[in-house]
């Protein structure tokens, strides 16, 4: 765990001001568990906002609603623009109605959820079947729920109407992720080891299996480009893929117990890893060293030393960033807990760095004739 200077009080970090909350109904099967909230989501244009309420329900609600709902006045300025967003996308012509609360039964214990946004011009990866039942548009937004049986069922975020059953793990679903590029590429992790490659836009055709875990696969997160698929587990494994070949890249080392999640920076040039060694590290993805090491869940700035907020919760299972980076939903107990994250105005050094390193991996980086204290600080060294 991270330790703090001796300069800095711990009781004087800030706390997050809460500013909302989801709460699940109380259900007859309500039991002493039963009700755990494993998953929530938010869709990539930030419209709406989905979590698991415990045994087989997922909630989607619209997140301009949610904000409209939590009166925050620091928030309004982001409901409007996420209405405004959503009106704009109704006026090119298609036929989508209002974005309104949809309540899915998924049949089974929910263990994860992802959304996926299709873009017309990234074709399935099936070259030998010209039909296809589904045709996504660039309007589509799916949900994808993995299920306690091995099952991932696809949805329609818009009509909360199944579209595809999924049937292949034969283990918990335990997270899933989809590409960023539109591709509706999607990856399933899941408890019999193994991680699975399905194409939405070939009706839901398994493409590939990823086997190299030796136990349980926790979580999956691809890099901001799709180009590299993170994979974490049990038995202090993180392991990197190439998407396109479908090979392991490498295996990262320096966890001390189970990984549980993952997470690249926006642009590609970090992955965070969680685990239950109560370590969150932060590494090149490109060389695997640890750059960073932080303790327990609080918010951090990657330039400061100790964390500038905390937000208070017990028991909590999840937690994820709105699109927009102002608020964190954490879930707990079936309800979800929501934050408004410190907010500061990014340098105009780290808005160039970052611009280099989506495009520009750091073996490229350190061939460039440049100062070594710039690359250094383009490699998030100092």
């Amino acid at each position: 765990m991270a330790s703090f200077p001796l300069t800095v009080n711990e009781k004087l970090i800030a706390r997050s001001r809460a500013v909302g909350e989801l709460l699940a109904p109380t259900s007859p099967f309500d039991k002493k568990c039963g009700r755990e909230n494993w998953t929530v989501a938010f869709a990539p244009d930030g419209s709406y906002f989905a979590w698991s309420q415990g045994h087989r329900i997922v909630k989607l609600v619209p997140w301009s609603q949610c904000l409209t709902n939590f009166l925050l006045h620091s928030t309004k300025n982001v409901a409007n623009s996420a209405s405004t967003r959503l009106s704009r996308q109704n006026s090119d012509g298609s036929q989508r109605n209002k974005p309104c609360e949809h309540i899915i039964d998924c049949g089974d214990i929910v263990w994860s959820l992802a959304f996926g946004s299709s873009v017309p011009e990234k074709q399935s990866r099936c070259v030998n079947i010209e039909w296809h039942r589904f045709k996504f548009g660039q309007d589509q937004l799916l949900l994808a729920t993995g299920l306690n049986n091995g099952r991932i069922k696809i949805w329609d975020v818009y009509t909360g109407k199944l579209l595809l059953n999924l049937m292949d793990h034969t283990e918990v679903v335990r997270d899933l992720t989809f590409a960023p590029d539109g591709s509706l590429i999607l990856v399933s992790a899941s408890r019999d080891k193994t991680l699975r490659v399905w194409d939405l836009k070939d009706d839901g055709n398994m493409m590939k299996v990823l086997k190299g875990h030796q136990n349980w696969v926790y979580g999956c997160a691809f890099s901001p480009d799709s180009s590299i698929l993170c994979s974490v587990g049990a038995s202090k494994a993180v392991f990197l893929w190439d998407m396109d070949k479908y090979s392991m890249i490498r295996k990262l080392e320096g966890h001390h117990n189970d990984v549980v999640a993952c997470e690249f920076s926006p642009d590609g040039a970090l992955l965070a890893t969680a685990s239950y060694d109560t370590r969150v590290c932060v590494w090149d993805p490109y060389v695997g060293v640890v750059l960073m090491e932080f303790g327990m869940i609080r918010f951090w700035r990657i330039d400061e030393e100790y964390p500038v907020q905390v937000a208070p919760l017990n028991n909590g299972l999840c937690c994820t960033f709105s699109t927009d980076g102002s608020v964190l939903a954490a879930g707990q107990d079936g309800s979800v807990y929501f934050w408004a994250t410190p907010r500061q105005v990014s340098s105009l050094q780290h808005l160039c760095r970052m611009a280099i390193r989506r495009v520009m991996p750091t073996n490229q980086v350190k061939n460039l004739p440049i100062p070594s204290k710039v690359v250094e600080f383009l490699c998030y060294q100092i």
